[in-house]
């Protein structure tokens, strides 16, 4: 059953009643640009087909009803007045932090979504995304800025869930266009939609490790950045260049991490210009070099990645590449290549690649203009 529907029939089995819409977010893959967005770096995510549906009614006043379609009918009701963090952290957290600051009750919401769990493709911002904008359509409001709804996000993220992330997720989830690249500005919020080439393709490919980023990998490599950029008597590492890491006296760890952030930044800039031309081994370049910064600098891949990477690199040969995407430890590649060599590179994975566990590879083909080949097992 198609994702809007599934939430509309989702919507009506919970609450005895049709819902008055369906709001969509999509989730994003990070082509370049890992670890710079709270840095006020350049990065370049676009959203894929995959996203969260939720469908939207009438519930009691003061209150919030929400169900969880994907997680066995679970249920959370709540007053966003009086709501507070849950610890753990849940998907009810993403929920009560949009209303709260939404300042919305009397709705009800039914919930799902296709975007696999910790793979990297930013479930949550979607979800909040998705939230957000179901709530504004039940109060008949405006649709919501993309960089408001985006920035409200965030916030949750960091006060409901406890993950101190940047803009990007939010920001690609909610002011992506289907088929292009989003080049965006982290310190401005200034966005540029950068169309891939009708002959490109992007491959998407679980690794299979399940990554959790509350549990403080992703906090930590934020620390050290920010300990470094304080070192250098900087705003952000955004404002940094290898010779003035070079100068400085700081500790070995918190260097590479600042080498990362600065030399990142340079290759988003540098994808930018390879996109444009139409020049995919050069793009494929920049891709395999950001993959062994993350790997070797910020220490924020795993072996089972890294396999996954170097798999896909080699069956792409010069016509593109692949590299880890999202916050690490765990989750997806993904590859940029010829989308006349999909067959091919698919096939190869499949047959050389196994995910722990024994567990079904997934893979998500994304198109120029807006097409999807979509799910492939």
């Amino acid at each position: 059953m198609p994702l809007l529907e599934r939430a509309r029939a989702g919507f009506a089995n919970a609450f005895g009643q049709e819902p008055l819409g369906v709001a969509f977010a999509p989730g994003r893959v990070n082509l370049i640009g890992e670890h710079v967005d709270y840095n006020d770096g350049l990065v370049l995510p676009m959203p894929i087909t995959a996203g969260t549906a939720v469908a939207w009614g009438p519930a009691g006043a003061d209150t919030v009803e929400a169900v969880a379609l994907d997680f066995n009918q679970a249920r959370d009701r709540f007053n966003p007045a009086t709501a507070a963090p849950l610890k753990p952290p849940g998907w009810e957290s993403y929920v009560r932090g949009m209303a709260q600051l939404a300042g919305q009750s009397g709705v009800a919401l039914a919930i799902t979504g296709s975007i696999p769990q910790g793979s990297g493709l930013s479930s949550s911002a979607s979800m909040c995304v998705a939230v957000g904008r179901a709530l504004a359509a039940a109060a008949q409001a405006a649709i919501p800025d993309p960089a408001e709804l985006a920035q409200a996000a965030r916030q949750v993220e960091h006060d409901w869930a406890g993950v101190h992330c940047g803009i990007m997720d939010q920001m690609a989830v909610a002011a992506g266009q289907p088929g292009a690249a989003l080049l965006l500005d982290c310190r401005t919020l200034q966005t540029r939609q950068i169309a891939l080439p009708a002959d490109w393709a992007v491959m998407v490919v679980q690794s299979g490790v399940v990554r959790e980023l509350a549990s403080g990998h992703y906090n930590a490599r934020r620390s050290d950045c920010e300990s470094a950029a304080r070192q250098l008597g900087l705003p952000a590492l955004r404002d940094a260049d290898p010779a003035i890491i070079a100068a400085a006296d700081l500790d070995p760890v918190v260097r590479r991490r600042a080498l990362h952030v600065v030399q990142e930044i340079e290759r988003v800039k540098a994808a930018v210009g390879a996109i444009e031309t139409g020049d995919i081994e050069s793009f494929g370049r920049l891709l395999r070099a950001s993959h062994a910064s993350l790997r070797d600098l910020f220490e924020v891949s795993v072996p089972q990645v890294d396999q996954l990477a170097e798999l896909l690199n080699a069956a792409i040969c010069r016509d593109g590449g692949a590299r880890m995407t999202g916050g690490g430890f765990g989750g997806a590649v993904v590859a940029v290549l010829r989308a006349d060599q999909v067959a091919r590179v698919k096939a190869a994975v499949e047959q050389d690649y196994s995910a722990p566990g024994g567990a079904r590879l997934s893979i998500m083909i994304e198109g120029a203009g807006g097409q999807a080949a979509g799910k492939l097992k």
